[in-house]
């Protein structure tokens, strides 16, 4: 019985681990569009230069 709940449990965490790391990659190409979006959109300053938008 022990067995077939150890492997039970690491199916689980694999599972697990799987759904998170596609999450966090669709987390970041979401990040990744939104900041070259940025540069696209970014406002204009006094005198016609883009600015940064940006606070950093």
């Amino acid at each position: 019985m022990v067995p077939l709940l150890l492997v039970l449990l690491i199916a689980l965490v694999l599972f697990g681990a799987g759904f998170a790391l596609k999450f966090l990659w669709l987390v970041a190409a979401v990040i990744l569009v939104a900041w070259l979006l940025g540069f696209i959109v970014r406002p204009a300053r006094v005198g016609g230069r883009r600015g940064r938008w940006y606070r950093w």
